[in-house]
């Protein structure tokens, strides 16, 4: 955020310069100033006026009442009035930077001891960042500045005021304050004296026995729902909540990459993590082994989302990992996961057949469980009988019967799909092929009528025939068998607000599509970096796939010797385009870069 108030750092200590409008911040004002800049046409702001005079919402700020209704720029192209877009506007008024306060870049429990909420709250100001020269202080309210010369005086250090979103202001200002106090309150509950944050091996069985804040308090309650909430708006796909030596870490996974967003106290942390073992109906007082559970909760929006809760022992304490599942992701269509029309042809044959094994591959977070509920839930009609074998349980789909495997009880992969098979299933889907009897099971279902789907931890679609063959399966009984395989990855697409246009590496290019002779992209677009991306130049993920249909020539080279190579030149002959191709018809869409299907799919030599 400090770039973005540059313009303001020169000024000396202790001194305050006038940036306040010379007008009240009003809505007559503002309404009038719109209109003679052309933002607005005069009959929209008549309009707004009569419903401000028919007593509807006077005590919101301007800006946001004239966004709640929705109009439109009166001259071409007609671009939408929006809040955000309404905020650039004063900030230009006021001649104030304008910045997007983006939540994971604040220091929340450094601004918030900076300045009292009754103080921040009265004079609708919010602090977003500050060092020892200087404080960033948010406003909406550049007509009222007596606060700048109060807290320069005060703190001791220049104020810089910036223009923000009036929202987001008075979300975060209630957000990091009640989570501050909740933090603050429930670390005076804790009886420091009798914890020794800085663990061992040897006593880390001792931790249970340690805490004294109870985690049930109304303040860990607090800081919990606070964390689970603010993951969903920023849409985190995990949440690592990490012991440290002083304090812990609290992560988001986001498109892919971790950010640091928070760090608790080490006792408050300790209590944050039992919260969430009871919500996950965990055995709170065992922190000596790893442990599974799930939480179904709602976002901000009203919608139902499960989480599913992974704990591990490390020397600090307990590590606790929460995978939150987008409740969107079955109603998602292929071509939004990232299929073509291309692949999504030959995916849709494969799975047209009335029985078979279907695998899909990839490393762990490659969005094969996506691919695999995305599909089951097509395939699920009234008439179909669909059962499940997970290790955990995904998601839960109401359509399914889904059974979990539990090695406590002998419940494993290949015991669960024994009994599946006296259940009268028509598609079955196992977890994962682990060993050579779960294998088995799976080859007996397929060649007993039963469409059979699975995954496999292989680089590419061709190694999954490889690894088939190394747990033991018999090459012949995968030529009966085996219908198809699609290996995927997640690439970063770019985002659309701020990609720019840049050069080609034509070495890379060639690198990358070798050895097909795949046309140069006419434009190719770099990441730029916005306060929508968080300045990473990325937003979103979507899928590239790799899909080996097993056709007549392609069962003849599988044999117990299988030349992977003839297998994959063979396939390509007839069509398979491989990750790195997928990624490069991604690039010529102007979706991602060179760069980022590199990261995720490798070289692109495996044909040299």
């Amino acid at each position: 955020m400090g770039s973005q108030v540059k313009a303001l750092k020169e000024e000396p200590v202790g001194e305050v310069r006038n940036h306040g409008m010379e007008w009240m911040l009003d809505l007559d004002n503002v309404l009038e100033r719109l209109v003679a800049e052309g933002m607005i046409s005069a009959q929209d702001a008549r309009k707004i006026v009569r419903r401000q005079h028919s007593g509807e919402k006077k005590e919101v700020h301007p800006l946001v009442f004239i966004a709640e209704r929705r109009l439109h720029r009166p001259v071409p192209p007609h671009d939408p009035i929006t809040l955000e877009s309404l905020t650039v506007w004063l900030a230009k008024e006021a001649n104030l930077p304008y910045v997007r306060i983006d939540p994971l870049k604040v220091d929340v429990s450094g601004v918030t001891s900076l300045v009292s909420y009754a103080y921040a709250a009265r004079h609708k100001i919010l602090p977003i960042e500050a060092n020892d020269e200087e404080v960033v202080i948010a406003t909406a309210e550049p007509s009222v500045g007596e606060w700048q010369e109060e807290l320069t005086r005060i703190l001791r250090r220049r104020v810089v005021p910036v223009i923000s979103n009036p929202v987001d202001i008075s979300r975060y200002l209630v957000e990091f304050y009640a989570l501050t106090e909740s933090v603050k309150r429930a670390l005076g509950k804790a009886d420091n004296s009798k914890i020794n944050t800085t663990l061992n091996l040897e006593q880390l069985i001792e931790l249970g026995r340690a805490g004294a804040l109870d985690a049930n308090d109304r303040y860990v309650v607090n800081i919990v729902d606070w964390l689970l909430q603010y993951a969903f708006d920023q849409r985190a796909s995990d949440i690592h909540l990490e012991p440290r030596r002083e304090e812990g870490d609290v992560r988001f996974r986001i498109d892919g990459v971790l950010h640091l967003v928070y760090q608790l106290p080490g006792v408050v942390m300790g209590a944050v993590i039992s919260r969430l073992k009871v919500l996950g109906r965990m055995d709170l007082a065992e922190k000596r082994r790893p442990q599974d559970g799930r939480v179904k909760t709602k976002t901000p929006s009203g919608e139902e989302v499960e989480l599913r809760l992974s704990t591990m022992p490390t020397v600090f304490g307990e590590k606790l990992v929460m995978r939150i599942f987008d409740p969107h992701v079955t109603i998602r269509s292929f071509e939004e996961l990232g299929l073509s029309s291309r692949d999504l042809d030959r995916w849709k044959e494969m799975v047209g057949h009335p029985y078979g094994i279907i695998l899909v591959t990839g490393p762990t977070g490659s969005g094969k469980t996506t691919t695999l509920y995305t599909t089951l839930k097509q395939l699920a009609k009234p008439e179909v009988n669909v059962c499940t074998v997970e290790e955990p349980i995904e998601m839960v789909e109401p359509r399914f019967n889904q059974m979990q495997v539990q090695h406590g009880i002998g419940l494993d992969f290949a015991n669960g799909l024994r009994n599946l098979l006296r259940q009268d299933p028509d598609i079955i889907m196992v977890g994962e092929i682990r060993d050579l009897e779960t294998a088995e099971m799976a080859v007996q279902a397929a060649l007993t009528g039963h469409l059979v789907f699975s995954t496999l931890h292989t680089n590419d679609a061709v190694s999954a025939v490889v690894r088939l063959l190394d747990i033991g399966v018999p090459h012949y009984l995968i030529r009966a068998t085996l219908l198809g395989i699609v290996a995927q990855r997640l690439v970063r697409t770019l985002c659309p607000s701020c990609k720019q246009r840049g050069t080609l590496d034509e070495d890379l290019w060639q690198s990358l599509v070798s050895p097909w002779k795949l046309a140069k992209p006419n434009e190719v677009f770099t990441p730029g970096g916005c306060l929508e991306c968080r300045e990473t130049g990325y937003l979103g993920r979507l899928g590239i796939y790799e899909i080996l249909t097993l056709t007549p020539t392609v069962r003849q080279l599988i044999r117990p010797d299988t030349d992977v190579s003839q297998v994959r030149k063979q396939a390509m002959k007839e069509g398979m385009h491989t990750l790195n191709i997928s990624g490069a018809l991604k690039i010529c869409a102007g979706l991602t870069t060179i760069e980022e299907v590199f990261r995720v799919a490798g070289t692109g030599n495996e044909m040299n």
